[in-house]
């Protein structure tokens, strides 16, 4: 059997202050959307900037440091893994998501843009 990864690692900016649930005693989860900027060139040679956008969830620990480190405008390199789900809409059509579940996490606070 062939050995599969499931491997994410991006550089980007926090869109907003981490968004911290308690799920129980001993669970925390946190939620942060990260911009990544990509640039390329059109056929008018003119640079562009796309910037993509990414749902980042921490659990427990790393919530914590989520929580007291990431903050609007905050530079992050994070590694994880994807995590895809569905659930049905109001109107019962199935809507997916795709997160990304942080295991590694970097933070220059030095750099955060407001």
């Amino acid at each position: 059997m062939e050995n599969v990864t499931n491997k994410v690692v991006l550089s980007g900016f926090a869109g907003a202050d981490a968004e911290v649930k308690k799920i129980s005693a001993t669970q925390k989860v946190a939620k942060v959307r990260l911009a990544v900027n990509d640039y390329y060139k059109n056929a008018s040679g003119e640079e562009v900037k796309n910037t993509q956008w990414f749902n980042l969830t921490f659990w427990n620990a790393k919530a914590d440091v989520a929580e007291l480190k990431i903050k609007k405008g905050t530079y992050l390199t994070i590694e994880g893994r994807l995590l895809n789900n569905f659930y049905e809409a109001k109107d019962g059509s199935k809507r997916y998501t795709t997160e990304i579940v942080v295991m590694e996490v970097s933070v220059k606070e030095a750099e955060v843009m407001n």
